[in-house]
């Protein structure tokens, strides 16, 4: 049967059905005629045909968001022809679809963190109200925290007050599902806790209170402790405050260089995977990606051959 007459027998139908709007029948009639111009007509194609088309797309470079629509405007397409009973099946059923590659996560030059963490001590330095001087020690603090141990963020402001009852090295977190790992507290982090406690025990005193709070970082809203939200807007100011770019910066994102200069320096994967407090350790694999792509970049930057390839 025509290509042209089944496309437009199924734009009719899709716009008096389903009232699907022009953009719509627009794109469905690209992909349609896309695929038709493939090699075989509509009404022939198998299943077979369809992957071929699907493998061509993906040698093309073609997004796996692009191809999933494609692969909805055949499957609908065909559901048509079937239930006009113009085919007796439908050669999109066994076709999986296509799976996007997972995000690589956005990580932070170990020269940024120590910009970030320069900025923030410096404010928590030049500070001079109480109040003041406590916000600035609790960001130093919580960032030297995060960066030094890849605490998730919820469990970094729920840190319970009594974290701190004893010069440790070590973390006792409490993560996902209850499960509890050791994670590292630095000197620098150790230091930086310690400065901010000191401000919040003299603001405690300037009005007469009794800092009892059992958190080490309180607040007076309702969950009693700094909000993961709070935290990333006073973090995308600093950054402003540092010259970074805000827009890049998060708690997440700083949990991720933990993970990605623990892996450059030489940790091997399983430690990090512990770490990080990942239960399979595929989660923590996408960090090698990460330094696949730096070890391309160096080689292709620095390597004498890709330098005589220039010359």
């Amino acid at each position: 049967m025509n290509n042209s007459l089944l496309i437009d027998s199924f734009l009719e139908m899709m716009s008096a059905e389903r009232g699907a709007a022009a953009n719509t029948l627009a794109a469905y009639q690209r992909d349609l005629e896309d695929f038709a111009s493939f090699g075989q007509t509509l009404y022939d194609a198998n299943s077979e045909t369809i992957r071929q088309w699907f493998a061509f797309l993906l040698t093309d470079g073609l997004a796996a968001p692009s191809q999933a629509r494609k692969l909805s405007a055949l499957r609908q397409f065909y559901r048509f022809l079937f239930s006009e009973g113009l085919r007796e099946d439908n050669p999109t059923g066994p076709i999986d679809s296509p799976k996007a590659g997972r995000a690589l996560p956005k990580v932070m030059s170990e020269s940024d963190v120590d910009q970030l963490l320069l900025t923030a001590e410096e404010l928590a330095l030049a500070s001079s109200s109480p109040g003041a001087q406590l916000r600035a020690t609790r960001m130093h603090a919580l960032l030297e925290l995060l960066y030094a141990s890849g605490l998730r963020v919820s469990e970094l402001v729920g840190l319970p007050a009594s974290t701190t009852r004893r010069d440790a090295r070590f973390l006792l977190v409490t993560g996902k599902g209850n499960k509890e790992r050791m994670v590292p507290m630095g000197d620098k982090a150790r230091q930086a806790v310690a400065v901010y406690l000191q401000a919040r025990q003299q603001l405690a005193d300037h009005k007469g209170r009794v800092d009892d709070s059992p958190w080490l970082f309180p607040s007076s809203g309702t969950q009693g402790h700094l909000t993961r939200q709070h935290f990333a807007r006073d973090l995308k100011t600093l950054a402003g405050q540092a010259g970074l770019s805000a827009g890049k910066i998060s708690p997440h994102v700083l949990r991720h260089a933990f993970a990605s200069h623990l892996l450059q320096n030489g940790a091997d994967l399983r430690t990090v995977q512990q770490l990080l407090g990942h239960a399979d350790i595929s989660t923590t694999q996408i960090y090698t990606h990460v330094l696949e792509e730096r070890l391309r970049e160096l080689v292709e930057t620095a390597h004498p051959l890709s330098q005589s390839d220039k010359a």
